[in-house]
Order: C-alpha cells, then structure tokens, then sequence
C-alpha cells in the first residue's frame, strides 16, 4: 500500500518566517519546525516559479538554500513551475532539493520544442527526468488542469517517482479547488498503483477524503495548513482520512 504524505506548501507562508523563522520588529512568535509540521511529516513543499510558465515568481535557488542552512534534516519538495526546467536541475540540486517535479506543459510547448529539440515532448520529458536523476533528485512530472493524464505514457509514469496533478491553475495560492480534476489521479492510479500520486491546490481537511478516494495518497496544502489555529491537527486530520481511505483499497 502507498504511503500517505501530508506536503505543507510554503507558498501560503510568509517569506521571511520560512526563512528566519520570524518576522524581524514583529509581535508574532517564531514559527517553530516542530509547529509547522509534526515530526513524521518530513516532506516541507518549496515551490519556485521563476521563467515564463507562470505569472508568479516565489522562491528560487538561493532561498532554498538558505532554507536548508537553517533547517539541514528538510525534504524539500520543490515544484518547478517554469518554462525551461532543465535549465534548473543543478542549481537546484546544489541547494539542497530532493524531489524536483516539472510541467510536462512546459516541454510540450511549440517554442521549448523548436529551440531545444526535434523530438516529441514525451522525448524531451524523459532526457529532463534522466538529467533530475542524474543529479542525484527524485523526479515528479506535473500536469495543469486543463492537461489530460494522457498525455503521461507509461513510459513516462514509470520513469518518475511521484505524478502531480494540479487541482487548480498553477501560480498562485489560496484557489478554489477544482474537484474536476480528480478523475484524472483515478486513471493515473489505475496504471501505477504504486507510485506517489499528488494533488496540488485548495486541498484541506474538508476534501482530503475526495482526494484519496480518486487515488491520490501525497496531499500538497498550504492555506489550509498554515491558516489554521492547529496545524498539527489538520495535518492529523487529513492523514487519517486518507490512510482510511487506502486501508480500504488493500
């Protein structure tokens, strides 16, 4: 059976209380690790959005390492919402991530295609994952909404160790969930009933049941999490309604 993981996104954080742990002239007591997250959920999500896939730009290399000087036993999570993702893979590497997981939109577009390469995007999608392992990451390959999980051939799902599945428009936080596009981890689960399936955006305890039923056991929230006056319990919340959930499955 997989194994669930409750991923806080810090993306629904203050930058500098998830660098230094405070606000500098502030009356808001530090955000310890052990209040962000219970201690057996070690996956801390960094999300960096730097180049053209998205509006947004969040957190890039340099705060990622700034992150790991201060907290070394850090998961970083780190969802590469850009328009080269191979350009990144080393820098992020160097600063400390260990799961690096890319749009599979952002290979399969018109202008990444022609300048880069003369395959098709399923091509470019693996030499990216071969170049994630080869730098000695975890790879996980991402999909929009709009995306189909089609478009992941088998070749691909088995090639990565975690497939994301967006369940809002990447780029920004605090979105309404988009129950639509839970069929998707359904479809995704039924050909890779191992691997990690994760659903990103507007997740929290009141959908985290829906979410495992569809097949997805690795929860990304941010909002919800850090938003709530217990963390520890939400996070307890959404484990259990999840492990509950697969329980059922075995």
């Amino acid at each position: 059976m997989v194994q669930c993981i409750i991923s806080p996104s810090v993306l629904a954080v203050s930058l500098l209380m998830s660098v230094s742990g405070h606000v500098p002239n502030s009356p808001v007591r530090p955000l310890q690790p052990q209040r962000r997250v219970p201690a057996h959920d070690q996956q801390r999500r960094r999300l960096a959005a730097h180049g053209h896939f998205v509006p947004n730009i969040t957190m890039g290399a340099p705060i990622l390492t700034c992150v790991k000087q201060n907290v070394p036993e850090i998961f970083m999570d780190c969802h590469m919402m850009v328009s080269d993702p191979a350009n990144w893979i080393d820098d992020v590497a160097k600063a400390g991530g260990k799961l690096y997981t890319f749009h599979y939109e952002a290979v399969a577009s018109p202008t990444f295609l022609i300048v880069l390469t003369h395959t098709g995007s399923a091509e470019v999608a693996k030499t990216v994952i071969d170049k994630i392992h080869a730098a000695g990451m975890l790879a996980g390959l991402a999909i929009s909404p709009d995306t189909p999980s089609t478009v992941i051939t088998d070749e691909l799902g088995n090639a990565v160790e975690m497939l994301l599945v967006m369940t809002v428009r990447p780029g920004f936080g605090g979105q309404k969930f988009m129950a639509e596009c839970l069929p998707k981890c359904t479809e995704l689960r039924a050909r890779f009933p191992e691997k990690h399936i994760q659903v990103d955006g507007g997740v929290g305890a009141g959908n985290a049941c829906q979410c495992a039923q569809a097949g997805s056991n690795v929860l990304v929230a941010g909002s919800a999490i850090f938003g709530s006056a217990d963390p520890k319990k939400t996070i307890a919340e959404m484990r259990t309604q999840v492990d509950a959930e697969f329980t059922k499955k075995a």
